[in-house]
């Protein structure tokens, strides 16, 4: 390299956006993502050993996938290439397979093939990977924003480990604006610049765990913020809002508005105010709060305060709680507004919520001393000895396929756990468990 080109991959460095320039070059650098590189894991030990077999990471965006793929190539010994499936198709495939069947003959070498974005992949693309993975002339790495068990052929899944990352939380957020301030070489350490904590928050709760988002928001804040009359860059919560675009609300995800809000979300729902309910997962999603923490509540109150009264909500709301995992923001926010409406407008029961409670109760602070003995296991050599399964009537030889018995414990035999309501469905319930009691249990 002569000294023109040196000084021109200087240039380029200083002008790549900051994202680019701090990204991590090592494991001890990288931020976040503990649960699959933390000291210890499995990545963590691949990594470090330079024993990397074929992987897929897949997670949303601005969490780590290409800067993990980045230091596996700091790190290997292998030759590492990389191609991006948005602008690679069959015939670059070959090339890359060319090459390295060309390095494993002539230097023993393994070659790396980092394909971002690789669901863009279609099959056929997909397909011409595959032999040359299975034959080791490859060692793949992927990175997906989209579920690799629906986006990926299942023999490349089949001979890959799975690595999920997760969005990045709030410190891990602020770790990374601070370093951006701070780092003289790669970030803006060479400037005179303060911070105001609010602003911090701010973009830490509003970039929804996507590292690059926050980044994008600091670069712009710096480059953009007049310096002060004592050369100061100061950023303050107005400059964030305009940078990150979006308007600081109030809400903390982990003080006490939080937990305002979350409230007032659950008790819009079991109020049956669809209103106020979409109002409040509004408000949640554009302060930054995890979907899935959202649809976990979802489910909750379907069963909780729906519960029978419409067996529907329930299913809605795991439906939409899967659909979450695998769509993301910000398309999301439609199927957790559906379920949100639906468990909302649905006819309400909490007698499955109290049923339980009052059954741990006695489970826990009743004195049992046996399970009626008919309803005892008897399929092993030996249970009629000791009376198990004697005398047992099953339900299905009888009308209705019911048969008056004693299912509880003599000492709680006559508690009643359960008592439907007469809201929705639960009336139906109510009306056959009456039903069965006046004709069949005299």
């Amino acid at each position: 390299m002569d000294l023109f080109e040196y000084q021109s991959q200087k240039i380029l460095k200083k002008e790549a956006p900051l994202a680019n320039r701090l990204r991590p070059k090592a494991l001890e650098e990288f931020i976040g993502q503990e649960h699959i590189v933390g000291k210890d894991t499995l990545l963590y030990r691949a990594i470090k050993s330079d024993k990397i077999s074929s992987l897929i990471l897949y997670g949303p965006s601005g969490t780590g996938k290409t800067t993990l793929a980045k230091i596996i190539a700091n790190t290997t010994k292998s030759v590492f290439l990389q191609i991006n499936a948005t602008t690679s198709g069959t015939k670059d495939i070959k090339e890359v397979v060319d090459k390295a069947k060309t390095t494993l003959a002539l230097n023993g070498k393994k070659t790396i093939l980092f394909v971002d974005e690789i669901h863009r992949f279609n099959k056929s693309q997909q397909d011409t990977l595959l032999p040359y993975v299975e034959d080791g002339t490859i060692i793949l790495i992927g990175a997906t924003t989209e579920n690799p068990y629906f986006e990926v052929n299942r023999a490349l899944i089949s001979r890959s480990i799975i690595f999920k990352l997760e969005p990045l939380s709030i410190n891990n957020i602020k770790k990374i604006i601070k370093r951006a301030i701070e780092d003289k070489e790669n970030g803006f350490g060479y400037f005179n610049i303060k911070i105001d904590e609010d602003a911090i928050n701010f973009m830490s709760n509003i970039c929804n765990g996507d590292a690059r988002i926050a980044l994008n928001a600091i670069e712009l804040a710096v480059l953009t913020t007049e310096k002060s009359k004592d050369d100061i860059i100061h950023i303050n919560i107005k400059i964030a809002e305009q940078c990150i675009q979006k308007r600081a609300m109030n809400y903390d995800k982990n003080g006490d508005n939080h937990y305002d809000t979350i409230s007032a979300f659950i008790k819009s729902m079991r109020g049956s105010d669809p209103d106020a309910a979409v109002y409040y997962l509004a408000k949640m999603l554009l302060s930054g709060e995890d979907p899935k923490f959202i649809a976990r509540r979802i489910v909750i109150c379907a069963s909780e305060d729906v519960g029978n009264a419409d067996p529907r909500a329930l299913q809605v709301a795991v439906s939409a709680f899967q659909a979450t995992e695998m769509i993301g923001m910000p398309e999301c926010r439609i199927i957790l507004s559906q379920a949100v409406c639906y468990v909302a407008s649905a006819p309400k029961s909490n007698s499955s919520y109290i049923a339980i409670n009052k059954a741990m109760e006695d489970a826990e602070n009743v004195k049992i001393k046996q399970i009626p003995p008919y309803l005892k296991d008897a399929h092993y050599n030996g249970s009629t000895n000791l009376g198990n399964g004697i005398g047992y009537k099953y339900a299905h030889n009888y009308e209705k396929n019911y048969v008056k018995q004693q299912y509880l414990p003599d000492e709680i035999k006559d508690n009643i756990y359960y008592i439907p309501s007469d809201n929705g469905y639960e009336k139906n319930i109510k009306k056959w468990l009456d039903f069965l009691k006046n004709n069949y249990d005299n």
